[in-house]
């Protein structure tokens, strides 16, 4: 059911028909987030997202949020490091309300001088609500370990310098730079026809011009480091990381089966080892981040300090396992299963389709069907997750952070296998 079209601006338009359901997800995305950033504007993307709900030259902000609250629907946008996404839930009769009011969103936004400066503090809080939330933020400190001086490095939220810089000049031109047809998918699932998108689409975006500024996007480059920060908090909270692969590369498959049997769920050897058996962890697990030309896959753990060289060692001797001895076949089969049965699991809501095809078209700029990628699945062979783990799990490709009150705490990061 899934179709595409391109307005004659260059919008690209995609859907999925779901007629079963009485809801119509809408989403328009955006192929910029953190990494299209300079350093001077670090967060400007994400602060401009904010700005869009400040009101429009038809709307304030209040008219916005009683629009929506008045057919029960759900408005909400975030900000990652490689797209943006605007998005409303509401009953299929209102179809047209919600393009109306994400078209009103995102072409006629005032960026009010007022609305700025109010804004801008409410981003310096939500700023200083992170910091105060450790086992969030120690991710970003680990990705800034891994690849520091590039923008995949650096939060999306940006700095207090970062945003105290910004003024309606420069936030114009970033969104001039970016918000362009070219840049845009509009994405929808639920019970409405492709052909009924793109007149809606046409109706509402039809005047939209402009072409975005082309970057020259350089890949990261990976740092086996260890970063170790004192700070005030109940536990440690550490990332212990190893270079993976980009999202569209082959071998992602089998990363995501060796990650799901690490650390993807309750059954897994992190969990089972750290938590169950011995109490030492309430939050471990493990995940795969994967941007267009880089990967990496990192075991998260918080735990009292006392504890952390226990879990370290735990952690590495789980590693080490794996690379010695490779997953069985019934791991294989077991994990395959849990990763198919999540992925359609996940996508019975049509807001869950509308994000799996609006995010592969601003990312990918193509579509994987759910066949497809069961298909992929399928096919990964034990050698070909023995070989990738092989090839992950070396030394001198671990980074490690650690994030709490470490104080005189020797953690030992002499990592072998």
């Amino acid at each position: 059911m899934y179709k595409k079209s391109v307005l004659p601006n260059g919008i690209r338009v995609v859907s999925e028909t779901i007629p079963y359901v009485k809801s119509v997800s809408m989403g328009v995305w955006l192929a910029t987030g953190s990494r299209f950033e300079e350093e001077y504007n670090h967060g400007v993307s994400h602060f401009i997202e904010h700005l869009m709900f400040k009101g429009t030259a038809r709307r304030s902000a209040k008219d916005i949020a009683e629009l929506v609250d008045a057919v029960g629907g759900q408005l909400n946008a975030f900000t990652a490091k490689e797209c943006t996404c605007y998005y409303l839930k509401v009953l299929d009769s209102h179809a047209d309300l919600a393009m109306d009011i994400l078209s009103d969103m995102l072409l006629s936004s005032k960026f009010a001088e007022e609305d700025i400066e109010r804004e801008r503090q409410v981003v310096m809080e939500e700023v200083h609500m992170y910091e105060d939330s450790p086992d969030e933020l120690v991710h970003d400190i680990h990705l800034d370990t891994v690849w520091p001086v590039h923008p995949l490095g650096r939060n999306i939220l940006g700095t207090t310098d970062s945003i105290e810089r910004f003024n309606r000049d420069s936030i114009l031109k970033y969104y001039q730079d970016f918000y362009t047809p070219d840049n845009m998918v509009i994405a929808a699932a639920g019970n409405l026809t492709h052909e009924e998108l793109v007149a809606l689409a046409t109706r509402y975006f039809n005047g939209f011009k402009g072409q975005k500024r082309e970057l020259a996007i350089t890949p990261p480059t990976f740092e086996s480091a260890r970063t170790i920060i004192c700070k005030d908090s109940e536990q440690v909270h550490i990332c212990l990381g190893t270079l993976s692969v980009p999202q569209e590369d082959p071998q992602i498959y089998p990363v995501y089966i060796f990650n799901n049997l690490l650390g993807g769920g309750i059954s897994s050897k992190l969990f089972q080892t750290i938590r169950e058996e011995r109490g030492l962890a309430y939050s471990i697990y493990s995940y795969q981040n994967s941007y267009k030309d880089a990967g990496l896959l990192t075991i998260y753990a918080g735990t009292r300090p006392g504890n952390v060289n226990q879990v370290l060692d735990l952690i590495i001797e789980n590693l080490r396992e794996f690379r010695s001895k490779g997953i069985s076949e019934q791991e294989m089969i077991k994990s395959k299963e849990q990763i198919k049965g999540s992925l359609l699991l996940g996508l019975e809501s049509s807001s869950s389709r509308m994000s799996r095809i609006g995010k592969m078209e601003v990312t990918l700029g193509k579509f994987v069907s759910l066949d497809e990628v069961v298909n992929k699945i399928d096919q990964v062979t034990l050698t070909d997750v023995n070989q990738m783990i092989e090839q992950m799990l070396v030394a001198e490709k671990l980074c490690f952070t650690a994030l709490g009150p470490i104080g005189s705490l020797n953690i030992d990061t002499n990592f072998s296998f």
